[in-house]
């Protein structure tokens, strides 16, 4: 049973400490290895047509890399005294969910949009999102807001949580690997759209079932929170396949339902218009009071999940 206390102690530090930036975070050493390994590919690589192969070798080193450092960190730390292996993995697990980091960037933007300072809204808005804010209103710098945290219940929450459930840290940070490398290369622009692929594939395949539990605990906290359930669902249904991402569009959709409002629309970036499918009804205007809803809704699914998450721990522990 020591792999639930584990599980439980990851939960609550990054709950109450988060990411402090004082110390070193493995995915910032993640994604120096990344680049490092993308240099290497390139250079090696003259042809654009071979990086459509090449591009396999980034998820299968950085991902198993990461398993295979983390295991033998702790197997290391376990030789010294068990105890300290059992700190080790939870502090891992912690830094690859970032429940409270998400909270704190949500509630910062809504704070500034509540003191009247859009502005500083919109700068908070900016670390978070890559999307134009230089121009946008109210009602769009909570879209981008709720988006963000929706959006982010899935890889920065539920997801590593599920791997930490059925592998520990090892598998939690392969899985946090596996997002990084989906964010700084999984894009479908001329520069990455054959050398990322198989990132953003990857991606996509490891968060597909956790994506879909993330829906069913989006209805049931909205049940618990007393939002409205039944549109969540509906609108999961309705709407969830209409985002370009498989998984991306089931959370958010269930949030837009939740709250009765639409989140999708008209972004730009550096300037270039994306439009994206619209999610939900729009009942009424995005406001302030959305973001917090919305963090509420995710400290609770995160709750559940934790608790799904903790019985398949303590089942695997018996088999």
């Amino acid at each position: 049973m020591t792999e639930v206390w584990i599980l439980c102690a990851a939960y609550v530090i990054d709950r109450v400490v988060g990411d402090p930036r004082s110390l070193p975070h493995p995915v910032v050493m993640i994604g120096w290895w990344i680049t490092r390994l993308e240099r290497v590919i390139r250079a090696a690589v003259k042809r654009e047509s071979q990086l459509k192969l090449a591009g396999v070798l980034l998820p299968l080193l950085i991902v198993t890399g990461s398993y295979a450092v983390v295991w033998l960190l702790l197997w290391g730390a376990a030789f010294i005294h068990p105890l300290l292996s059992w700190v080790l993995s939870a502090w891992l697990i912690s830094t690859t969910i970032a429940t409270k980091g998400l909270a704190d960037a949500g509630l910062e933007i809504a704070r500034h949009l509540l003191a009247g300072d859009m502005a500083a809204a919109r700068r908070s808005l900016s670390m978070v999102v890559g999307r134009d804010t230089d121009q946008l209103d109210e009602p769009e710098i909570c879209r981008g807001a709720v988006e963000t945290v929706a959006e982010n219940i899935v890889d920065a929450i539920v997801s590593p949580l599920i791997y930490a459930a059925i592998g520990g840290a090892p598998l939690a940070m392969a899985y946090r690997a596996a997002n990084t490398l989906d964010s700084m290369v999984g894009y479908k622009n001329e520069m990455y759209k054959n050398l990322g692929w198989a990132s953003a594939r990857f991606d996509d395949a490891m968060n597909y079932i956790p994506a879909r539990l993330t829906a069913l605990l989006l209805v049931i906290a909205s049940g618990l929170q007393r939002l409205d359930w039944r549109q969540c669902w509906a609108m999961i249904r309705r709407d969830a396949h209409l985002h370009p991402s498989p998984n991306s569009g089931l959370p958010e959709a269930g949030v837009a339902g939740a709250l009765g409002v639409q989140l999708g629309g008209l972004n730009y970036y550096q300037g270039v218009p994306s439009n994206r499918a619209r999610l939900g009804d729009a009942h009424r205007p995005l406001a302030a009071a959305d973001i917090m809803a919305t963090i509420r809704l995710m400290y609770l699914t995160s709750l559940l999940c934790l608790l799904v998450c903790l019985a398949i721990a303590a089942a695997i522990a018996f088999i």
